[in-house]
């Protein structure tokens, strides 16, 4: 929170980059302050809880096989099991149990939920430390993944969802 006697431009924009919640000018009504912090708390505790469902996804990420992964990766793109037992030379059956065990390693309670997750932990990729390398670039267009991201945000009903905040 930063307080100044004078305001212009420049000063508000540095305090800003720098990570200013809100930019307050004497005189100061009452109770200016008071609400300025608890703006800043709730601002806070709410991006700490994303910031641990992002890491917990991370992680869940990171539990996956190898082969796990491929199957995530072309199972959120849309291929059907047939499609995927053919472009990794496996059978239907055992693309069906590593789709499973992706699916109870993701904490995925459906499809669509699978998708977002996926679409989460891509959207994160330049801005964390990623336990497994590389990365997951799960979808190859990247507008995908910021719809996906910006509808999961302003989904409604997020109870049954494992990224929604608890």
């Amino acid at each position: 929170i930063f307080i100044t006697g004078q305001c212009d431009v420049a000063t508000t924009v540095r305090a800003m980059k720098r990570g200013a919640t809100e930019f307050l000018t004497k005189p100061l009504p009452e109770d200016a302050v008071l609400r300025a912090i608890e703006f800043a708390l709730d601002r806070s505790r709410s991006l700490q809880k994303s910031a641990l469902r992002m890491k917990q996804l991370r992680d869940r990420y990171g539990w996956l096989t190898k082969r796990e992964r491929e199957v995530m990766n072309l199972v959120v793109n849309g291929l059907m099991n047939k499609r995927i037992a053919d472009e990794l030379g496996i059978s239907t059956i055992t693309v069906k149990s590593h789709r499973g065990r992706v699916m109870r390693k993701m904490q995925a309670r459906s499809l669509p939920e699978l998708v977002i997750i996926a679409a989460l932990l891509q959207s994160s990729r330049g801005h964390t430390h990623w336990p497994v390398e590389p990365a997951p670039r799960l979808f190859a267009d990247e507008a995908v993944v910021q719809d996906l991201c910006s509808w999961h945000l302003r989904c409604g009903d997020k109870s049954q969802c494992a990224v929604a905040p608890t």
